[in-house]
C-alpha cells in the first residue's frame, strides 16, 4: 500500500455541522469575543463608551444569532466562564485587604453611602417598573438585580425569580455603570478616587470595579469593598424586604 496515501478530508459543510454542534464553539466564542471587546477599549485609550463587556455582550449575541444557537447550547459550552464569576468575585477580597489601612476614619460615611445607594436602586427599579405596569415576574427579577450577579442570581431564587432574568437585569446594570459612571461622577464634581471606585463598585457591582481598577488602583480597591459589602447586605436583607413588597 502506497504510504503517502491520505482518505479524502470530508466536505467543509460537514465539518461546520460538527463544529456549530459542540459545546467547545461557544466558549471560544465567548473568549474570542471578550478578547476583541479588551482589545477594542486598549486602542480607545479605555474610552468607556468602549467597554470590553459591551462589546463582547453584543458579539456573542450576534454570532449565536447568526449559527442559529440555542441559549440553551450556548450556555452548556460557556459555562466554564459562568462558574469562574464567583470564583472572580471572591478573589476581589485581596485589593480589598490591601486597602484596609486607608479604612480609617471613612467607613461611617462609606455605610451610609451603602445604604443610600442600595436602597435608591432597588426602590427606583421597582417604583419605575409598578408605575409602568410591568409584569411581576419581570419586577421580582428586578428586585436583586442591584448586586452583583453571581449573589444576585441566588436572591432571585429566594425571592421566586428567575436567575437567569435577574443575571441580565444585573449584567445590563454593570454595563450602563461602567458606561455612563465617569460621566455622571464628574458631572457630581466627585474628583477623590476612593469616593468614585466606591460609587462604582455599588452601582455597576463587577464590571464597574473591572472599570474602576483600569483607572486606578486605589478606585479599584473601593470598588471592591463597595461591591463586597453590597453583596453581603444584599444577600441578607433583600429576601425579608421582598417580602414585604411582593
Amino acid at each position: 500500500m502506497n504510504a503517502s496515501f491520505h482518505p479524502p478530508l470530508p466536505p467543509i459543510s460537514e465539518i461546520w455541522v460538527y463544529l456549530s454542534g459542540s459545546p467547545l464553539l461557544a466558549l471560544v466564542l465567548t473568549l474570542s469575543a471578550y478578547l476583541l471587546g479588551l482589545t477594542v477599549y486598549e486602542r480607545s485609550q479605555r474610552n468607556p463608551l468602549a467597554n470590553p463587556v459591551l462589546i463582547a455582550v453584543i458579539v456573542v449575541c450576534l454570532g449565536i444569532t447568526v449559527l442559529d444557537m440555542p441559549y440553551a447550547k450556548y450556555f452548556e459550552g460557556a459555562q466554564f466562564v459562568h462558574f469562574l464569576l464567583g470564583t472572580a468575585t471572591v478573589s476581589l477580597a485581596i485589593p480589598i485587604y490591601k486597602g484596609l489601612a486607608s479604612l480609617k476614619g471613612r467607613m461611617g460615611v462609606l455605610l451610609l453611602s451603602l445604604a443610600a445607594g442600595g436602597a435608591t436602586s432597588i426602590l427606583t427599579a421597582v417604583g419605575v417598573a409598578r408605575w409602568l405596569g410591568v409584569d411581576e415576574s419581570l419586577v421580582r427579577g428586578l428586585v436583586a438585580k442591584s448586586v452583583t450577579a453571581p449573589i444576585a442570581m441566588g436572591i432571585a431564587e429566594r425571592v421566586q425569580a428567575s436567575p437567569t432574568l435577574t443575571a441580565i437585569f444585573a449584567v445590563s446594570t454593570g454595563i450602563l455603570g461602567a458606561v455612563l459612571g465617569r460621566f455622571v461622577l464628574n458631572a457630581l464634581h466627585v474628583t477623590q478616587w476612593w469616593q468614585r471606585g466606591f460609587a462604582l463598585g455599588v452601582a455597576a457591582h463587577g464590571i464597574g470595579t473591572s472599570r474602576a481598577f483600569s483607572v486606578h488602583p486605589e478606585a479599584g480597591a473601593y470598588a471592591s469593598l463597595g461591591m463586597g459589602m453590597h453583596g453581603i447586605a444584599g444577600a441578607l436583607l433583600i429576601p425579608y424586604m421582598a417580602a414585604g413588597w411582593l
